[in-house]
């Protein structure tokens, strides 16, 4: 009869419920209240809704890489500087500074005195109203006496200096209105080996030469052109290219530049017999 009871009571039990019927009368099997309060289902979680959260948007810090690649950003370009300046002609005083500030570092007092000059060698500078035909013939308006009695090979009367070939192309198209019959060779080392230019200049009377210092330089460094009949040297001074800098504005050019003048043209400028201008 007591196990009847036994598998009855044990039947009725919940499952999680304790192993005997002893657990059911509170002795060694823990308080009543507590074992219902385990077996109650435990409710789910109920989710709730999140509040949004204020966003701050927090700025990388600058690391030392960052601030330099700023600085070389901020740095002025000659460009932007010539971009914002209202274009100046050039004029003789400032050839004479330019050539003051190139040899100050490594030329004495007395050797840069000797650099120095004339105002009488000046011509009227180019007020940029000029085209390169009327400024010739301003500067020189007896040309047409000047080129007939010319007939000295591997020399020109007049030489124009540019900064590059293409310019030197656009001046020589310029020139249509101030050349008349007079011969242009072109003096640039595009497309143009120096060895056919000194023989063109051998071979036949030139008037004109319109061309770059390099090739210039180099002309004259081998005999090839001879500066002493020269009456005219006119330096292509106001154009700009595409990035606003003039002819002088450019370290190589201003170097070479300034060779071709002690290679003949300052003591022939200082002699008179040589005239320079800036259009």
């Amino acid at each position: 009869m007591a196990d009847d009871l036994g598998d009855e009571w044990w039947k009725t039990q919940p499952a999680g419920a304790a192993s005997s019927p002893e657990a059911s009368d509170g002795e060694g099997g823990g308080d009543p209240a507590m074992m219902q309060q385990e077996r109650a289902p435990v409710p789910a979680l109920s989710k709730k809704t999140e509040q949004p959260k204020e966003c701050f948007l927090i700025q990388p810090k600058e690391t030392n890489e960052d601030a330099t690649k700023t600085r070389r950003r901020k740095k002025k370009k000659i460009t932007d500087v010539l971009a914002k300046s209202e274009p100046k002609p050039g004029t003789p005083e400032d050839l004479q500074k330019l050539m003051k500030d190139y040899y100050s570092s490594n030329r004495s007092v007395i050797e840069l005195e000797e650099l120095t000059l004339p105002d009488s060698c000046f011509l009227k500078a180019n007020d940029l109203t000029h085209s390169l035909s009327s400024y010739l013939k301003e500067i020189c308006p007896k040309w047409v006496k000047l080129r007939k009695n010319h007939c000295e090979k591997k020399s020109v009367l007049m030489l124009i200096i540019c900064g590059s070939a293409i310019r030197a192309l656009e001046l020589i198209r310029s020139l249509t209105a101030f050349r008349g019959d007079s011969k242009v060779v072109k003096l640039f080392a595009k497309h143009i080996k120096v060895q056919e230019q000194i023989k063109l200049l051998e071979k036949r009377v030139v008037h004109l030469g319109v061309g770059t210092p390099g090739r210039i330089k180099e002309l004259i460094k081998q005999g090839g052109l001879n500066l002493n009949p020269l009456k005219f040297l006119v330096f292509d001074w106001n154009w700009r290219d595409q990035k606003l800098r003039r002819m002088m504005d450019i370290p190589e050019i201003r170097k070479e530049v300034f060779e071709i003048l002690e290679m003949g043209v300052l003591s022939l400028c200082k002699s008179e017999s040589l005239k320079l201008g800036l259009f």
